[in-house]
């Protein structure tokens, strides 16, 4: 091939929410190998590099196990006009951080994104450290390195501690040990969908129908074919309190038999039916289940 390889088979570019050191970096660089990382100031801008070719893919998280659904994700999936390919856990393993001349005797307030503060509750009241809220978990880590203070601490991961020069206080102080986050592979849509295998996970939207009992009758469909949904999530359109959409994760690919029986019984109940990701189901679920 030469030109090294054409650059190493074409160094994928991925984009994520938050700073470098975030644990969204830390499962581009666990899922992906030597990923050209492109941190991004939110979600919509992690999506939109996508959507504008400015990087091949973004790893967004949707679900934490502690703390449940990443509710900003969720509102921005049905708009993204991406396609979910792959999806990953990553065990959090939320650290301590102060500076090089702290301790957890002088550290007395932690800074992180207050989802990560609320993962941390007995630790930081068993040190009687007083919590303060950032805009993100790396972002805090930066933020205690650059103010270089020792009564200050932040909660985030081993790896920002190394980008950002701090120490670890103490690792593993989330309350739940078995703490950890799904992140979804995000592209556009590949011309050709993964081939039919056993464990493919099928991801859809739909709206059902304004008619009595839809929502029971939509899923008469996955019961009759024995087709298992692994999540159903809704949400509200529009600001309105009756138009409703769905967000299902089901086990099956589309050209399945039994899979596409029930798609097409749930398509005769609803207004709206998209297939938004076709992937393979990660080994984390056979170790975990």
């Amino acid at each position: 091939m030469h030109v090294k390889e054409i650059m190493k088979e074409k160094t994928l570019k991925i984009s994520f929410q938050g700073a470098l050191g975030s644990y969204s970096h830390q499962a581009s660089t666990k899922f992906f190998k030597d990923p050209l990382v492109v941190p991004c100031e939110s979600f919509e801008e992690a999506i939109e590099a996508v959507r504008k070719g400015k990087v091949d893919k973004a790893i967004l998280p949707v679900d934490n196990s502690t703390y449940g659904r990443v509710a900003d994700i969720h509102s921005l999936l049905p708009a993204s006009k991406l396609f979910i390919t792959a999806e990953y856990f990553l065990p959090v393993d939320i650290c301590m951080l102060g500076t090089k001349s702290s301790s957890l005797k002088t550290v007395s307030s932690a800074t992180s994104h207050p989802v990560l503060l609320g993962q941390c509750k007995k630790f930081l009241k068993m040190n009687k450290i007083k919590t303060i809220a950032g805009y993100d978990t790396a972002g805090s880590a930066r933020l205690i390195s650059e103010e270089n203070n020792k009564f200050k601490g932040a909660l985030a991961s081993k790896i920002a501690a190394k980008i950002y020069g701090l120490k670890v206080l103490q690792a593993n102080v989330q309350d739940n040990k078995n703490n950890t986050t799904r992140f979804l592979v995000m592209e556009k849509k590949p011309k050709i969908l993964i081939k039919q295998q056993k464990k493919v996970i099928t991801s859809i939207l739909f709206q059902v129908r304004n008619i009595p009992a839809a929502l029971y009758k939509a899923m008469g469909g996955f019961a009759t074919n024995n087709v298992n949904m692994i999540k159903l999530e809704s949400y509200m359109l529009g600001g309105s309190f009756e138009a409703t959409q769905f967000f299902a994760d089901i086990q099956g690919h589309p050209k399945d038999r039994s899979v596409k029986r029930a798609l097409d019984e749930l398509d005769y109940f609803t207004n709206r039916l998209d297939v938004i990701g076709v992937y393979k189901q990660s080994t984390f679920r056979d170790k975990n289940s």
